[in-house]
């Protein structure tokens, strides 16, 4: 009874049963690097897999930018506190490539001394460095000289920054943050690439201060600034000691929970058998302190999961000590609990023990007085490019053409093979099948009067409710199957960033979203092609917006598909890295595509076939004026 409920369940939430589907497969991969971990227990045995996980990370993320540049640092005022002095500046992480930062020092500084410094990467939170002013003052007052900087898409470094609203269009930080990652996974790369350069970068400005001791740096950040530091510690030997917060766990809860944003979650990370605690046993055996709060949506449970796993490591190196975990009350954050662990770590490693952990008051100023540009917006005062620029720049440096060939090779790669299997047909004409194991779909057929063979038309749309274009095909004398992809319709609460959950967790696995629902078309045409009264010879797909894009992918494999009818599809991928804003992006997104082919070779793939491409869209669902085969509307007042 209750597996009748969910599946019942499932089908009224198509979103939820693709979840379903892809945890499994997600709870597979994870099993089978367990049993890989759970072999390892000797230090040989350990050396051997992190030189595997360093390289695969680094793999994953697309490599590191390849620039060696001058920072150029100018300091550009100060705030004088009690007990330390807070510097403001900003530095160049790539060429017109902003980066704005807080450096809180001791106050006063021994001459001649060097003092242990500590990176401070911020979480999510959209005034980006000034958050961070209570944990920064009082590691400033412990001994530490501190350097809090702004992420991409936060504080000073806002992307898409409109100087009329004062603001970001896009949004907040994260949805800047997932906008730009469409555009890094079309490149072939990951966004997590420039988060971890830029905290990268701003070790090299750390260290390269005569006052700190460049032997004794640690990092640490909550959330979005606990995945930076677990990547940066993980990647850069120059960290000794690190204390992420609110970060570490499990996919086997995380999969199905909070999956992170673009920085959080690199493309294939699980199919290609890794999990979190892979960065933990990167950086190990060097203290690392874990900090989770009870309620937190990145939970204790799966944060469990890590540290259980961390410490039989960690245990392989005969330094349990080294590794510890602390739970503080509350929610996602870091309660007083958590920030006097932070202290009390960085203390023990860094100084000798030398030192109180208690919290001390600090002064705390408007977010305004934390400025290094004058604008307070690097794009506004330095000229400085938006992340977009870079990665547009990275594409245009990389791209070289593919062969049709091997765009069909790579299409039918990604490409499962149809094979549906009908499970039910209902009174209304509805057909429930399954798409792939375990995954079930429904479509409609509809089928007009008379008899004889009737052409078909597939209208691949994002729910069940036939549309104009649809009804007017069945008007025209046509049988139609409304099919919906799996996962959809899908609400996106008006965001830009549409169906980026379902192609990010697709992407962990190894899974491609815009391939599965092409998959999906393809049982379509199975699923025509099986029933009496249709026209197999010539069938045609019809889609409006970015199904068309799914449509294009599945006629390019299939030759039972006659022809294609797009309408207000976007025009070009390659078009997504004009502009910083695009509209579900993710939705149409292949891993690398845009490094060799655009859409215009789906459609010379589809050639001699035909396709009829009307008012061709930008990423914002604008209509543009494009050269080539495309037909354009017209409107009339009435």
């Amino acid at each position: 009874m209750l597996a009748l409920t969910l599946l019942a369940f499932l089908q009224l939430d198509p979103s939820g049963a693709l979840l379903h589907w892809m945890d499994g497969i997600a709870q597979q991969q994870l099993q089978q690097r367990q049993a890989k971990i759970a072999a390892i227990h000797t230090t040989t045995d350990a050396e051997r897999r992190r030189v595997w996980v360093r390289a695969k990370i680094l793999e994953l993320l697309g490599g590191l930018p390849d620039y060696d540049g001058p920072l150029n640092p100018r300091v550009t005022g100060s705030i004088e506190a009690d007990g330390y002095t807070i510097e403001k500046l900003y530095f160049e992480s790539l060429p017109r490539f902003w980066v704005t930062a807080n450096l809180y020092k001791p106050k006063p500084l021994d001459p001649g001394t060097r003092y242990p410094g500590i990176v401070i990467p911020m979480g999510h939170w959209d005034q980006g460095k000034t958050a961070e002013q209570r944990i920064a003052g009082n590691l400033a007052k412990k001994g530490f000289i501190v350097l809090v900087y702004d992420p991409i898409g936060q504080g000073e470094r806002q992307q898409a920054y409109d100087p009329r609203v004062g603001r970001s269009l896009a949004g907040g930080s994260t949805e800047q943050h997932i906008l730009a990652g469409a555009q890094s996974v079309l490149a072939g790369e990951s966004f997590a690439r420039y988060r971890i350069w830029d905290a990268k970068r701003a070790l090299d400005y750390l260290v390269s201060l005569p006052e700190v001791d460049a032997k004794h740096i640690g990092a640490t950040g909550c959330s979005g600034g606990g995945t930076i530091t677990t990547y940066i510690s993980a990647l850069d030997p120059r960290i000794q000691v690190a204390a992420p917060s609110c970060y570490l766990n499990s996919y086997t809860l995380l999969f199905s929970g909070p999956v992170g944003d673009s920085e959080q979650s690199l493309p294939s990370f699980l199919s290609s058998g890794l999990d979190e605690t892979d960065y933990v046993e990167l950086f190990a055996p060097k203290p690392l302190l874990m900090t989770s709060t009870e309620h937190d949506f990145f939970t204790p449970a799966g944060a469990r999961v890590v540290y259980e796993e961390a410490r039989h490591w960690y245990k392989i190196y005969n330094a349990e000590d080294r590794i510890k975990w602390v739970v503080g009350p509350g929610g996602h954050g870091t309660p007083l609990v958590v920030r006097e662990a932070i202290y009390d770590w960085m203390i023990r490693w860094l100084k000798n023990g030398n030192g109180s952990s208690k919290e001390e008051p600090v002064n705390f100023y408007p977010d305004f007085q934390f400025r290094a540009t004058k604008t307070g917006q690097v794009s506004t005062s330095l000229k400085s490019r938006d992340v977009q620029d870079v990665i547009r720049e990275e594409l245009e440096r990389k791209r070289h053409a593919g062969s049709r060939d091997e765009l069909l090779t790579k299409l039918q790669r990604l490409i499962q093979p149809a094979a549906p299997r009908i499970l039910h047909q209902g009174d209304d004409r509805s057909i429930e099948f399954e798409t792939e194991p375990g995954l079930v779909l429904t479509a409609r057929l509809l089928v007009p009067s008379g008899s004889g063979a009737h052409p078909a038309v597939i209208a691949v749309q994002t729910e069940l409710k036939p549309g104009k274009s649809a009804l007017d095909r069945l008007d025209r004398g046509d049988a139609v199957l409304i099919l919906v992809p799996r996962g959809l319709p899908f609400n996106d609460k008006g965001k830009l960033s549409g169906d980026w959950l379902a192609n990010t967790r697709a992407s962990l696995i190894g899974r491609n979203l815009p391939a599965m629902r092409a998959h999906d078309i393809l049982c379509g045409i199975d699923l025509l092609t099986e029933r009496p009264g249709i026209d197999a010879s010539h069938i045609e797909l019809i889609a409006e917006g970015v199904p068309g894009v799914w449509a294009l992918l599945a006629a390019a494999v299939d030759h039972r598909i006659a022809s294609v009818a797009l309408q207000g599809t976007p025009w070009s991928l390659r078009a997504a890295f004009d502009d910083p804003l695009n509209h579900n992006l993710h939705a149409a997104t292949i891993p690398g595509f845009a490094l060799q082919w655009d859409l215009s070779d789906l459609v010379a793939a589809i050639r001699p076939r035909p396709v009829e491409w009307t008012d061709p869209a930008d990423w914002m669902d604008n209509i543009i004026p494009v050269e080539g085969p495309y037909r354009y509307t017209t409107s009339s007042a009435h």
